[in-house]
């Protein structure tokens, strides 16, 4: 058994945060560019990583018009003034979480974690930022396979959720801790409570309704990767096998209508949601990354936005 399984993902977290403590002098004093080029509290407008997968661009909500350049990240999200970025550092399977606000140049949070980047949200009231990371060594994966795990952080009051390795998973209505569990791709309600993520467990993968406040995750539904809750709450935007190949998906909660959109097989992202009838995702296109939109309801054709990925759209300060 693995030391994650052992000792509890918390353990290893708590551990990790007393690390950068110590470092914080440091890595606040480095040269990398912090956020006096965004406008974080303007809203309407679009913040994606750059095509190489390094610093974050913002640009009109067209992609027409270069606003600012910020820090290095590799996974990035913005909400009411919140920027969330998800930076590799040196040596495998390390990364560091950076929370930015707006209006200061520095990171307001620095947190290790162990893993490459995957995903990275904030809520829309900016106060929760989640991120997801690939790593190794856990003693159920495959020799070569990567696990993933997924993490939340309260900027309100410094609270660390911890791994959702941690929390209780609710499985066709009884509580469950299958040893093979993944987590990924958080995306967050308005009350600061509720959250959606996916976990995969034998082969399959699930969609969760997180609860922060009781600690569990409840299974609503399967074959539903990276959520992204659409902006009145009612919807879901999602990547879906089909055919072995995934296909992006719009779920309505309510009445469990599932709509396939217009993109193409194959994409690999977690989606945003531009405004209530608009998604954007990244894709590679001809050996480069690009943001493309598609209408929510299915109808229409893909449209090339902006260079680059990880697509995120500012709300506006709080």
């Amino acid at each position: 058994m693995n030391v994650i399984r052992k000792f509890g993902a918390t353990g290893l977290i708590v551990a990790l945060l007393g690390w950068a403590a110590a470092t914080v002098a440091w890595r606040m004093a480095d040269d990398e560019p912090g956020t006096g080029g965004l406008r974080l509290a303007l809203p309407n407008t679009l913040v994606v990583v750059d095509p190489k997968g390094t610093h974050v661009r913002q640009t009109t909500r067209d992609g027409k018009q270069l606003l600012g350049t910020g820090p290095d990240c590799r996974r990035a999200a913005v909400a009411a003034g919140t920027l969330v970025c998800l930076r590799a550092l040196a040596g495998p399977f390390s990364s560091e979480v950076r929370v930015y606000r707006s209006g200061k140049n520095e990171p307001e949070v620095t947190l290790p974690v162990w893993g490459n980047p995957s995903r990275a949200r904030v809520s829309p009231s900016g106060h929760l930022v989640a991120w997801t990371v690939f790593r190794s060594g856990d003693s159920y994966a495959d020799s070569g396979r990567f696990a993933t795990t997924a993490g939340i952080y309260d900027l309100r009051n410094g609270h660390h959720y911890g791994s959702l390795e941690d929390f209780t998973v609710v499985l066709r209505g009884k509580r469950s801790q299958p040893e093979d569990r993944n987590f990924w791709g958080i995306t967050f309600a308005a009350d600061d409570r509720t959250f959606y993520a996916t976990m995969s467990s034998k082969g399959r993968t699930h969609l969760l309704r997180g609860d922060l406040a009781t600690r569990t995750l409840t299974a609503l539904r399967t074959n539903v990767e990276c959520p992204s809750l659409s902006p009145d709450g009612t919807r879901i935007a999602y990547k879906k096998r089909v055919s072995g190949h995934w296909r992006l998906h719009v779920l309505h909660l309510r009445t469990g209508e599932d709509t396939m959109l217009a993109s193409p097989p194959g994409i690999d992202d977690q989606a945003a949601w531009l405004d209530a009838k608009t998604i954007a995702y990244g894709t590679v296109d001809h050996g480069s990354s690009f943001v493309y939109t598609v209408r929510a309801d299915g109808s229409g054709k893909p449209v090339r936005l902006v260079e680059g990925g990880s697509p995120s759209v500012t709300t506006g300060g709080r």
